[in-house]
Formats: structure tokens, C-alpha cells, sequence
């Protein structure tokens, strides 16, 4: 059995008992056909001089209902394979299946939320912003794009801003109505590629609240890119450890019950912590027994 499983085994073994998830079960779950697969993906880009390649047979699946953590450092390919699952990127080898069919291009049953703030249309409202992809993508009248965008709107809490136009905006809640677009288009999967990292500590925090809140009000697939181990234990409910470049699987794991919740409780958050410090292990190179050995870069 080689280390990568080994690890998988050991983690699932240990942390089950605490996942998350909208269905009765993980063993219900488990048992289901997944909403996105990923099957031995390997992703490359081209430089003047040679190809480089950012992932290596990397496998992975999301249930429906999870809130998948792509986590690792900076440079292992993680929002690579977001792209990818997008249909921005073509895979060099293996492939992505949505619902059991192949990702080619991009779709609108997946949308994106990038960090960038700028990802608003300036000279459109609030609400504009988010009826338009409505009418264009979802084929809806007016008036239907109209009551989902103020809808959404009022879930994060921007009602009173729907008129307003993003550059009166701050990055929080510019974010917000980002967040509220992509959820508007009910898409199969939602695709966050690192969504609060450009913000403040305290924002960052309220928004990561926000997002939980929004998903145990109405339950949805979640694909969420961070560097962050705190971040990624406190959103998701399963996450996928990647090597250094390029990018392999090095562990995959579920995460605590406790949430923003563990720091009101201290065995909770000692919990928390000790995760934390073992993904950290796993990440940097400070390995437990039979661990898989960091990838390296590899040229052509």
C-alpha cells in the first residue's frame, strides 16, 4: 500500500466520527455517485523555455453537499485545478467529470468566485450585477432575474445596497455580492478560489462565518482553494493535502465539527489545534512515519 493511501486510510480512520455534510451519513455519502471527480490529473503550462507542470495524477471526488479545501503552498497547483474544474484549463492527462460527464469547457453549473474585487461590472448596480448573468445564462424574464437578485442580496446582508454601484462598495462587500451572483445562478458546484484572502483579518473571519451560515441555511457543493490551515479547517468539511510543486495528493481528511465554534470551547479547540499542527506536518515536510516524499518540479 503505498504512503498516499496509507495516509488517506489513516486520516478518514481518525477524523469520520466529526465529518460534516448534508446527508444522513458519510457512509450515504460515500455510497453515492459524486457531483465532481477528478481522475489522475495532470495539468502543465507553457513558459518560453520549457513545460512546467503544475499537478501530477492528482485524484480526487466531491459528494454532494461537501465543502471541499483544495490546500497547499503557494506554487502546488491548487488554483490550477480549479481552473481546470472551471473548464479554463485543459488537463495534459486524466480527467474531470461533472455528474459523470467530461468537463471541456466552461459552464454555467459552475461559477466562479475569484479574490480579485474587481470582478463586478462597474457600471451596472448591485442588483444588476447579479440579474444579468440570470437573463443571459438562466434564461430568466426581468422581473424573475430582479426578485433572485434581491433574494441573495438579502441573504448577505446587502438589501439596502442593490441600487449602489461597486466602486462605493468596500472589498467585504464587494466579496458579498460576488459570493450572492454566484450562489444566485444555483450552480451544480461552486468554484472559490482563495475569496478572502485580499481582506482584512477581521473581515476575512465574518466572512468566513457568513459563508457557513449560507450554506447550513440552504446546503450546497462547495470547491474552495486556500493556503490557509486555519481557514481551511474552519470552511471545509473534507480537504486534500497538496505537495509542493508540482502538485500530488499527499493526504486527504475530514475536518473537525467544531468550525468557528472551536475557540467558545477548549477541548474543541484543542482539537483544532492539534489538526492544525499535523497538517502542518504533512505540508512542510515534517512527515509522520510512511509519509509520501515531497514532489519536485519537473522539466522538459
Amino acid at each position: 500500500m503505498d504512503a498516499v493511501l496509507r495516509h488517506r486510510m489513516r486520516w478518514s480512520e481518525s477524523t469520520a466520527p466529526q465529518a460534516e455534510g448534508n446527508t444522513t451519513g458519510r457512509s450515504a455519502a460515500a455510497a453515492a455517485d459524486p457531483v465532481l471527480r477528478a481522475q489522475a490529473l495532470t495539468l502543465e503550462y507553457r513558459t518560453p523555455d520549457r513545460v512546467v507542470r503544475a499537478t501530477h495524477e492528482v485524484d480526487f471526488s466531491v459528494q454532494e453537499g461537501d465543502r471541499f479545501v483544495l490546500l497547499g503552498p503557494s506554487g502546488c497547483g491548487k488554483s490550477t485545478l480549479l481552473k481546470a474544474v472551471a473548464g479554463f484549463v485543459q488537463p495534459a492527462a486524466g480527467r474531470i467529470l461533472l455528474d459523470g460527464k467530461q468537463v471541456e469547457r466552461p459552464g454555467a453549473d459552475r461559477v466562479v468566485v475569484f479574490q480579485e474585487f474587481d470582478q463586478l461590472w462597474p457600471w451596472l448596480t448591485v442588483r444588476q450585477n447579479i440579474a444579468f448573468p440570470l437573463r443571459q445564462a438562466r434564461g430568466l424574464s426581468r422581473k424573475e432575474a430582479a426578485q433572485r437578485a434581491e433574494h441573495y442580496l438579502d441573504k448577505v446582508g446587502l438589501a439596502r445596497f442593490a441600487d449602489a454601484h461597486p466602486h462605493t462598495l468596500s472589498g467585504g462587500m464587494k466579496q458579498r455580492v460576488a459570493i450572492a451572483r454566484a450562489l444566485a445562478m444555483r450552480p451544480r458546484i461552486l468554484l472559490m478560489d482563495e475569496p478572502f484572502a485580499a481582506l482584512d483579518a477581521l473581515t476575512r473571519r465574518r466572512m468566513q462565518q457568513e459563508l457557513l451560515e449560507l450554506w447550513e441555511d440552504a446546503p450546497f457543493t462547495l470547491l474552495f482553494v486556500t493556503h490557509s490551515i486555519e481557514e481551511a479547517l474552519l470552511v471545509g468539511n473534507r480537504i486534500l493535502l497538496l505537495s509542493p510543486h508540482p502538485g500530488r495528493v499527499r493526504a486527504e481528511l475530514n475536518s473537525p465539527r467544531a468550525g468557528l465554534h472551536a475557540r467558545d470551547n477548549p477541548a474543541a479547540d484543542a482539537e483544532f489545534q492539534a489538526q492544525a499542527r499535523r497538517i502542518h506536518r504533512l505540508l512542510f515536510d515534517e512527515d509522520e512515519p510512511g509519509s509520501a516524499p515531497a514532489a519536485h518540479e519537473e522539466k522538459r
